[in-house]
């Protein structure tokens, strides 16, 4: 069973589980929160000490002002925190979605803290030729968001970014009314996150000087998303190649062990 532990941060309250042993390993979503990690941080616990957590704002990590926005900066700050909160100097870090473009700002803010980043498909809209129609689009859905509510907001999000129904990386058709903690952090991410993240510039000369390893990762099965184009433009400005896992945007929900052997061989390459 993982350990949970609180951690009073600037503006906040992080949650966030340990479990395992070996090498320190961060597995950072936004705004997903540690729960839907499980199966993987399992699957990596044999031969790593794994990190989840709940983003500010999101599931167990509370804010001191509800209406403060999320951003990558002060997510990096967090987990920078966290890292001291366990005494490490640094860490190697998967980060998915948002909690790629997390481990991004991490790496340009705290550069000495990280080992390996790998950025799982980073929805880096800033580096898109349409950049202007991607945040046409965002405004609108945060727009839909506050006049309509989250069902046709979310509608507008899933159709943006490619994602079909019975993805790995969407959410299945629903079969149980979504719980109030759900329904928060839906609304969090359409009303405080989601232009934060998506509007985040990273720093291409900070990253090609860090000391970290950068691999971008992308899903084997994500040619038809939005985020494959962002991924592909950041390996392009990385000067690397991309590493390719199974799935699609959310692979490690739908196959957590052969997930974690592809980190295994990343971390180990």
């Amino acid at each position: 069973m993982p350990a949970s532990r609180t951690l009073d941060v600037p503006g906040a309250h992080l949650r966030y589980e340990v479990r395992g042993d070996g090498p320190l390993l961060l597995l950072l979503g936004a705004p997903m929160p540690a729960a839907p990690f499980a199966p993987l941080a399992d699957a990596l616990a044999s031969d790593h000490t794994v990190v989840t957590a709940d983003p500010r704002g999101i599931s167990g990590s509370t804010l001191d002002d509800p209406e403060q926005d999320s951003t990558p900066d002060l997510r990096a700050d967090d987990v920078a925190a966290i890292l001291d909160d366990l005494g490490a100097g640094s860490a190697d870090v998967f980060g998915s979605s948002g909690g790629a473009v997390t481990g991004l700002a991490l790496v340009t803010r705290h550069p000495a803290r990280v080992g390996t980043l790998i950025a799982h498909e980073p929805p880096l809209l800033e580096l898109l030729p349409d950049v202007a129609e991607r945040r046409a689009e965002v405004d609108d859905i945060v727009e839909t968001f506050h006049r309509a509510g989250p069902g046709p907001a979310f509608m507008k999000f899933m159709d943006s970014v490619g994602f079909t129904r019975g993805g790995e990386g969407a959410p299945a058709p629903p079969q149980r009314q979504p719980s109030e903690q759900e329904l928060a952090d839906g609304a969090r991410f359409l009303g405080h996150e989601l232009q934060g993240t998506t509007r985040y510039l990273p720093d291409i000369a900070a990253l090609r000087a860090a000391p970290a390893r950068i691999v971008v990762g992308i899903g084997a099965a994500s040619g038809h998303l939005l985020t494959y184009r962002t991924s592909t433009a950041l390996a392009e400005r990385l000067r690397t190649r991309p590493a390719e896992f199974p799935g699609d945007h959310g692979g490690f929900i739908g196959q957590p062990a052969g997930f974690a052997d592809v980190v295994r061989k990343v971390l180990a390459s």
